[in-house]
């Protein structure tokens, strides 16, 4: 350390780079050779520390831990079973539909384009289709229903990793019971006071951004999906739903809503139209008025940051990497804050403990 210490700052910066990418690179094999175990363990602390927030709300009412934790469990599984025999059978159903009457649609977005084509030789105005129209058609044809068979893959594989569902249940169960164990004994390698600071970014960082992503993004659905049926959308509910799910990341509701009012536009054209209106004016009653009140500026990341961080996320671990990218690059640059600012110096010393974890109380993970 003394000899690296001497060398110029620019060459240590260098040589530091490539080991880092080195260790990025091992790391991203390990993970890989240990699949589906790590999407598994990472799966079931995610659940954990959502279902950490009724435990809290039931203890705060004077419910002892354990009770507390068996209601919290209780209600988990009566809420999934009542969606999955209420929802399941529907969104299957529908995705059936789709599957079925999208080659009707596709026929109809070509006729109408047509139409446009034809409207626009009689007011002899220099727009030609007539070379786009087969191969945009064919090329949303492919796509489209690459993505439904997807989806159905998805649903069926999901089925059939049976094992990998119990096995992340079960072990949700077990971190539920004994975390507050577990992270006492990883956190008993850090000091003190970082130990604690990291503990509570943690909480803050992960179970409060998931559970406004899927508040926020519950809410979504719903008013779409309530919005739909008035307006007589074909399936209402799945495109909902649809939305709904890309809304739990960031960015991702405009990929949702085009995607949905794309497909409806097909079909017919001014209802895709009445689709994009209605679905934009929710998604921005729910942006500007709701979503502040549940997350605030919760990541404190800039933009470029979340973009980088999704992709990154994806590139590393698809779904799940997408799921956990902005929360953990949100706690990186809490911890990187701190540090940058002397905080955990502060810390130890005992001169602004407040200061650094202002009006909370620290409380086991």
């Amino acid at each position: 350390m003394q000899s690296t210490n001497k060398l110029p700052r620019w060459l240590t910066l260098g040589l530091a780079f490539p080991l880092v990418i080195l260790n990025g690179w091992l790391l991203l094999q390990v993970i890989k050779y240990f699949q589906p175990l790590v999407s598994i363990f990472i799966s079931a602390i995610l659940l954990a520390f959502i279902l950490d927030y009724p435990i809290r709300f039931f203890q705060k009412q004077g419910i002892k831990r354990n009770v507390a934790v068996s209601v919290a469990l209780l209600l988990t599984a009566v809420l999934l079973v009542a969606l999955g025999v209420t929802l399941v059978p529907l969104i299957l159903q529908q995705l059936n539909e789709l599957a079925n009457i999208l080659p009707s649609w596709i026929d109809s977005g070509s006729q109408q384009l047509q139409a446009l084509q034809n409207w626009a030789i009689a007011q002899q105005l220099p727009v030609n289709l007539s070379g786009l129209l087969p191969q945009l058609l064919d090329r949303i044809s492919t796509q489209i229903q690459n993505l439904t068979g997807r989806i159905l893959s998805f649903a069926l594989d999901t089925i059939g990793s049976l094992v990998n569902v119990l096995l992340t249940v079960v072990l949700t169960f077990y971190l539920v019971l004994n975390g507050e164990y577990i992270w006492d004994g990883i956190f008993l390698w850090f000091p003190p006071h970082i130990g604690t600071y990291i503990r509570q970014s943690l909480r803050e960082d992960f179970q409060n951004y998931f559970l406004g992503q899927i508040s926020l993004a519950t809410i979504l659905a719903t008013g779409i999906t309530l919005a739909f049926l008035a307006l007589q959308v074909p399936l209402s509910l799945l495109f909902g739903l649809v939305i709904g799910f890309f809304a739990l990341f960031p960015f991702g509701t405009g990929i949702g809503i085009g995607i949905v009012s794309s497909l409806v536009a097909l079909n017919n054209f001014w209802l895709g139209v009445e689709v994009l209106v209605v679905t934009v004016a929710i998604d921005q009653f729910n942006s500007n008025f709701v979503a502040p009140r549940l997350l605030g500026n919760l990541t404190g990341l800039n933009p470029v940051w979340v973009v980088i961080s999704l992709l990154l996320g994806a590139k590393l671990g698809g779904l799940l990497g997408l799921l956990i990218a902005i929360p953990l690059a949100s706690f990186i640059k809490s911890v990187g804050d701190s540090w940058r600012e002397g905080r955990f110096e502060k810390l130890k010393t005992g001169e602004s403990q407040a200061s650094a974890v202002p009006d909370q109380k620290i409380e086991k993970c």
